[in-house]
């Protein structure tokens, strides 16, 4: 069995924060930039949350925006458990799907208008494979959209190439673990959406906002091409 690392992300915010946020946004403080006008039209629109955790930003979309249907997807036990108890009963416009976001993507060919990620599966899976499999997902001329570090929280800078880094982590019962995370820098990330079939691709820096735990953040949008007439 999987050691869910994600046991404890987000419970305390849980316990005293249950409603369906107001806003939507990218940042890593989630107080500056842009919000879900970035995906472009939602209405009717079948999305999904790629490493959606708690699912806020999907509850958001589908309270505020009128998607078709929004897919929370995570593979941590934890984080779906707790989605459910908060956000279960926005129900079927909100579907909370449990499972490994690449194994949901290949299963689901042209399934989706809009995947987006917000400091989700894009930081967590090595995008090699998690890229080709969100092309794949997409209907022709949908759209890709995630924000994720642009330097590690260390204020080290991202790495040069497709390499991940191990960061601190624990167990549910407490214990010391660690987990990777992908932190690249601008011209990987666009390189890897480039061999993943992606076109369109933009890439914009988010400042850091205030805090101590500050740090500046890429928001990528990409396309999948539309089909040829």
């Amino acid at each position: 069995m999987i050691t869910d690392l994600w046991h404890h992300y987000g419970r305390v915010r849980a316990e005293r924060d249950r409603a369906v946020p107001g806003s939507f946004r990218w940042s890593w403080g989630q107080d500056v930039g842009p919000g879900a006008e970035v995906l472009g039209g939602l209405a009717g629109a079948v999305v999904a949350d790629l490493g959606a955790g708690a699912a806020r930003h999907a509850a958001h979309l589908a309270v505020h925006h009128a998607p078709g249907r929004v897919d929370a997807v995570d593979a941590s036990p934890a984080q779906h458990a707790m989605a459910a108890a908060l956000y279960g009963p926005l129900a079927p416009r909100l579907r909370l799907v449990h499972q490994d976001v690449v194994t949901h993507l290949h299963a689901h060919p042209g399934a989706y208008d809009v995947l987006y990620g917000v400091f989700g599966a894009p930081d967590f899976t090595d995008p090699r494979t998690l890229l080709p499999a969100a092309a794949s997902a997409l209907r022709p001329g949908g759209r890709l959209a995630f924000s994720t570090l642009a330097h590690h929280l260390s204020g080290e800078p991202a790495q040069p190439d497709v390499t991940a880094v191990d960061i601190p982590a624990r167990t549910p019962g407490g214990e010391s673990a660690t987990m990777r995370r992908w932190v690249l820098q601008e011209h990987v990330w666009t390189k890897v959406l480039d061999e993943a079939g992606f076109t369109g691709i933009r890439v914009e820096e988010l400042p850091a906002g205030e805090g101590p735990r500050a740090a500046a953040a890429f928001l990528i949008t990409a396309e999948r091409p539309a089909a040829p007439t």
